[in-house]
């Protein structure tokens, strides 16, 4: 889950950041890249929420009713408001990933343009998700008087659901690279949300998609919940499918173009015209 947004910039000269830094405004057609705490600490809180929005809205689904079918639209309804919402007010702080699979696959396509997040980034953005999604699940139980900091007992073993994993997560970054070179990431917030939505229901896994997710549902013993020993098959297959979606949006879409001497990064403080061909929202996703 997870996919990367901006603000709109208007032309004019501007400070070309570091590549996978975000941008803040500073004045008229000025902008500058958001410290990577500031982007860390916002990972992290996206990713510890939208964890608590699935684990506390399955909780609640359960309480609620005995019919599997119904908490499992309970809990995808609350999941995909809920994502909708963390992407469109997070993204222009920190990008939005919320999941290590597209900050991974932002990374290996930015290194062809030069825009994507750097290795400091990727250091920076995956522990803080692994971090918040674990404070989601614990934040969680901790709401609905659930047993804190326990695993869980629920057993998510089979080759069915490793395919349907890898089918989910390579589905989620050929979307988001879709929209990036389609230039469509205005509808980013709402179709990723819509797009999880849909893979709870056609994937027999319900699509976790997200290694930081996989780890944080490992500790809570509730509807959510993965067992321990099933994370780390669910990891692979999600590496596989994040591998396979790279390169399902190459064939649809074609690969980046590779940055230039043109596009290379000025001397710290020198101005230079920002490119007007290219939105805000084109270049955040890939970053």
């Amino acid at each position: 889950m997870g996919v990367l947004l901006g603000p709109p910039r208007r032309p004019g000269p501007a400070l070309r950041p570091a590549p996978g830094a975000r941008r803040v405004r500073e004045g008229p057609g000025v902008s500058a890249p958001a410290p990577l705490a500031r982007r860390a600490a916002a990972e992290g809180l996206g990713t510890a929420a939208l964890v608590a929005v699935v684990v506390g809205s399955g909780i609640q689904a359960a309480g609620l009713t005995h019919d599997t079918g119904l908490q499992l639209l309970a809990n995808s309804l609350a999941t995909v408001f809920g994502l909708g919402v963390l992407v469109a007010l997070l993204g222009p702080v920190s990008g939005a990933h919320f999941n290590p699979a597209v900050t991974l696959a932002a990374h290996v396509t930015g290194r062809r343009t030069g825009e994507g997040p750097a290795p400091r980034e990727v250091a920076a953005y995956v522990p803080a998700q692994v971090v918040g999604a674990v404070a989601g699940a614990v934040l969680a139980d901790a709401m609905f008087g659930e047993p804190v900091m326990t695993f869980s007992t629920t057993e998510r073993w089979g080759g069915h659901l490793w395919l349907a994993e890898a089918v989910a997560t390579a589905g989620l970054v050929c979307l988001v690279l879709g929209l990036v070179r389609t230039g469509r990431t205005h509808l980013a917030p709402p179709l990723v949300a819509a797009y999880i939505g849909a893979a709870y229901w056609f994937t027999s896994s319900t699509a976790f998609a997200n290694p930081a997710v996989t780890i944080g549902r490992a500790f809570t013993d509730t509807f959510a919940g993965i067992a321990p020993a099933s994370v780390l098959p669910f990891l692979a297959a999600q590496a596989v499918g994040a591998a396979a979606g790279l390169a399902l949006a190459a064939v649809c879409f074609g690969r980046p173009p590779a940055a230039t001497g043109n596009d290379a990064a000025p001397a710290p403080g020198v101005r230079r015209p920002a490119a007007p061909a290219r939105t805000a929202e084109e270049s955040a996703v890939t970053r």
